[in-house]
């Protein structure tokens, strides 16, 4: 409870335009409600999915990601201490009155000072958001966020969430492996919401459905860091010109020229389609739970 009152404390001296005011909180009964600003557009989610009666168009789309992005940035190098919020995903992400995007619920979110080691946890977040070193290792840290966000990107541009069962099938299907392989036949411009209409700019959403596998990466490495990501969605900078080869084939280098650490390691053929005995990269989403 302390850690817990502490932790609100601090998350409640937080100021950024792209997160959700914490009011307070209070205890009832042994349970614990935490009190934001309303916003009053409500969650992103409900604009996604369960044929919306507003459907937001691109441009809207990727002021929310931009927004979020901002957010995430704030919270992992410019406060105080570093938060990692630990359950970046469209349901928590609120939009106010002009449908700016701003990342709430900090319910399991963590900090730890700048220049320290995160101390390992439990798993918690929602699957399909869970970078596959969390779950082995219970260690929270940015590069986990930017899994996460990864996810968030894939779903606000395709429509889709991360993880969905199949009734008619009962089979998985994992939103990460369907964009990617769309890419592989070099048509990733088919996931793209169709209820998003076809008026956006080809370019821009094409480097965000890369982006958001690129943050996807298995391998913390080599996911960008969320200043990377801001510079990519703003422009700054340039996303590596990738193919799916490089993320799936063998050798895979990013030179500090394109705006990430040189990784300088070598990737066998199965590093983003597979860890161990065949398995695909989504199934990395599955092995942990909330």
């Amino acid at each position: 409870m302390k850690q817990f009152v502490a932790e609100i404390v601090s998350i409640g001296r937080m100021s950024h335009r792209n997160l959700v005011p914490l009011l307070g909180y209070c205890r009832r009964k042994g349970e614990l409600l935490l009190v934001y600003d309303f916003m009053p557009n409500g969650s992103l989610d409900r604009y996604l999915y369960n044929k919306p009666e507003v459907t937001l168009n691109w441009k809207q789309r990727i002021n929310v990601i931009l927004g979020v992005a901002s957010g995430l940035f704030y919270l992992h190098e410019e406060w105080e201490q570093v938060v990692i919020h630990r359950d970046v995903k469209a349901s928590n992400v609120l939009l106010d009155g002009e449908f700016n995007g701003r990342l709430g619920d900090f319910g399991l979110a963590r900090l730890y000072d700048h220049g320290t080691d995160p101390q390992t946890t439990h798993v918690v977040g929602t699957l399909g958001y869970l970078a596959p070193e969390h779950t082995r290792t219970g260690r929270a840290t940015t590069a986990t966020d930017v899994f996460a966000f990864g996810a968030f990107l894939l779903e606000v541009g395709c429509g889709r969430r991360p993880i969905e069962i199949q009734h008619e099938t009962d089979e998985t299907f994992l939103l990460v492996d369907w964009v990617f392989g769309l890419w592989n036949k070099g048509n990733i411009l088919d996931a793209v919401d169709p209820n998003m209409g076809s008026v956006y700019d080809q370019k821009e959403v094409e480097m965000v459905l890369k982006l958001g596998l690129l943050c996807s990466h298995p391998d913390p490495r080599a996911r960008p860091s969320m200043r990377q990501v801001l510079q990519y969605l703003r422009g700054d900078a340039k996303l590596p010109d990738l193919s799916p080869l490089d993320l799936s084939g063998s050798g895979m280098m990013l030179g500090v020229q394109d705006g990430f650490s040189e990784l300088g390691m070598s990737y066998s053929s199965s590093v983003f389609r597979g860890f161990t005995g065949g398995s695909s990269i989504a199934d990395s989403l599955l092995s942990g739970g909330r």
